[in-house]
């Protein structure tokens, strides 16, 4: 298998990259966490570039790109530590261009792709533990409409977003309904998270709402299956950066008149933080590749995934800081924001032990080795 970037796609990250680097420095990062940890400026430029528009259908005014593409632009994002949540633009693209009717679509999609509208998943709940079968948020008919009644939380830049896409019981079966953060009934009360980004807890009551399917369970798993691939890649992105700072302290660094990237001991640690790294980075191409995969295929795939990924978020992480000593937690330094980040990715979009099960409950008796 070829497994090369195609030129268009060097040219998506070469552009993404250069944004980073001179668009999102850290201190700029640092000025928008103490402002909230969302930016709608930083969306714009995200906009300009066309990333919000990268998956969204060319009928509808996007680019019409695929996982891969997405996976190229959350790595180079996942390098810089960028909090505004594109990913969401990606789910939202994905869900109401395969489930959504060709109404709903054509009004919500060019406004995603344009940037104008931030439409993101709304999905968790407290009792649900990551599942996404568990759902007590309910909806009912209500003239030629729905009204929903939910409570959700950790939804990412909740009270900035201007559409939600929540999941609720409908005639005993999970469907998915666009709920505008404008409408009455609808109350957010936002936060910051533990790496700076933004979230809120979003509650709905009686509040108007648009039925997006009424399969939608499956169109709930594909959204976070969609979102669990970006942030595999985002996740690499942020660990080979993590890995590039923690090498360049020691090569700075002295002890005993002696830098203390010749230590022996020390390189060991660094050549197993390079291997965690791989070893996602070829789990994030694998999950990439199966998005476009059989919806129970990709599910499973995307579980796989995440079991890397998370073994290697928290390892490369906790390795940094120990390499780095007492610097590696001082919130003025790069490195812990990378850390935290880090470390939160690992538990954001179910934990390593959630999809372990997942896995685990599909594992037939030949493990998919010689089936």
């Amino acid at each position: 298998m070829d497994f090369d970037f195609s030129d268009d796609q060097q040219q998506l990250r070469d552009a993404v990259r250069r944004w980073v680097d001179k668009g999102y420095t850290f201190e700029r990062r640092r000025s928008i966490v103490e402002a909230g940890g969302f930016s709608r400026e930083v969306w714009g430029e995200l906009a300009e570039l066309g990333l919000t528009a990268l998956t969204v259908p060319e009928e509808h005014g996007g680019l019409g790109l695929g996982a891969t593409d997405v996976m190229v632009v959350m790595e180079e994002l996942g390098r810089g530590l960028v909090m505004e949540p594109l990913a969401q633009a990606f789910v939202a693209a994905g869900v109401l261009g395969k489930h959504a009717d060709a109404s709903v679509a054509g009004q919500w999609l060019p406004r995603v792709a344009s940037g104008e509208a931030l439409v993101v998943l709304a999905h968790q709940e407290r009792q649900a533990r990551y599942r996404l079968d568990v759902c007590a948020a309910k909806a009912s008919k209500s003239g030629s409409g729905y009204t929903v009644d939910a409570t959700k939380s950790v939804v990412p830049a909740g009270d900035a977003a201007d559409a939600f896409l929540v999941p609720a019981q409908l005639d005993g079966k999970i469907a998915l309904f666009l709920v505008e953060r404008g409408a009455s009934g609808v109350s957010t009360q936002g936060y910051r998270t533990q790496d700076g980004s933004r979230a809120a807890e979003l509650r709905c009551q009686a509040a108007p709402a648009t039925l997006v399917t009424a399969d939608g369970l499956a169109a709930l798993t594909l959204a976070q299956d969609a979102a669990n691939a970006a942030l595999c890649a985002e996740g690499v992105g942020a660990m080979e950066q993590t890995l590039k700072l923690t090498t360049e302290y020691m090569n700075q660094r002295k002890q005993f008149n002696t830098v203390i990237a010749s230590f022996q001991a020390l390189r060991h640690r660094v050549a197993d933080m390079k291997m965690q790294l791989e070893l996602a980075r070829s789990m994030s191409y694998y999950a990439s590749l199966k998005m476009s995969a059989a919806d129970a295929e990709r599910h499973v795939a995307i579980a796989r995934a995440k079991v890397q990924l998370g073994q290697s978020l928290r390892f490369v992480g906790q390795q940094s800081v120990q390499l780095h000593g007492g610097i590696g937690v001082t919130d003025e330094y790069a490195g812990s924001h990378y850390f935290k980040r880090l470390t939160q990715m690992e538990m954001t979009g179910g934990d390593t032990l959630h999809h372990l099960g997942i896995v685990s409950a599909k594992m037939q008796d030949t493990a998919g080795v010689f089936a």
